[in-house]
């Protein structure tokens, strides 16, 4: 599990990352989790944007194979049925930690006050984003965030099975 501090992304990581989102990456930290093969799968990105744009979404999911399969997930209604076990007390407990955690990792690179206690994917309180999600259970590792785990759990993406387009040219 690679936390907070991430070693700066090198020249060639940047260049994955924007061909896999289609547009050039903004504000990346650092590599916060990788498929397989090693080429990123989720990023960290800095609270404030260069443009000045505050940026909650501090674990971000890059890997286009990995963002299909969990908007598939959500198409199926699965964020209705997660968040209805916020109801629950223990899980509500552990997802709270999962948002108390990403906050504190995001605080490790900069405190942005428009954004002050606000994570993502609707933690803790909905159930609004897998791909947040995921991505912050991809990069704490299991165990943290619950509904992260589950979904990465039941999508038909894994990072431990390479579907890069072009597995010869993975970072190392």
């Amino acid at each position: 599990m690679t936390r907070p501090p991430y070693a700066p992304p090198t020249d060639a990581e940047i260049a994955v990352v924007s061909a896999q989102l289609g547009r050039p990456a903004r504000g990346l930290v650092g590599i916060a989790a990788r498929c397989a093969c090693g080429n990123p799968v989720v990023v960290a990105t800095r609270p404030r944007l260069d443009d000045g744009t505050p940026f909650p979404t501090f674990y971000y999911l890059t890997h286009p194979a990995a963002a299909s399969a969990l908007s598939t997930l959500e198409a199926t209604g699965v964020m209705a049925e997660l968040a209805a076990r916020l109801d629950e007390p223990e899980v509500a407990e552990a997802y709270r930690a999962a948002h108390e955690s990403y906050l504190a990792d995001r605080a490790s690179i900069g405190e942005v006050a428009e954004i002050a206690g606000i994570s993502a994917g609707g933690m803790p309180e909905r159930v609004k984003c897998l791909h947040a999600l995921a991505a912050h259970a991809l990069a704490a590792g299991p165990g943290l965030n619950p509904f992260g785990d589950e979904a990465l759990a039941r999508a038909s993406w894994s990072p431990e099975r390479c579907v890069c387009a072009d597995p010869g040219a993975a970072l190392a």
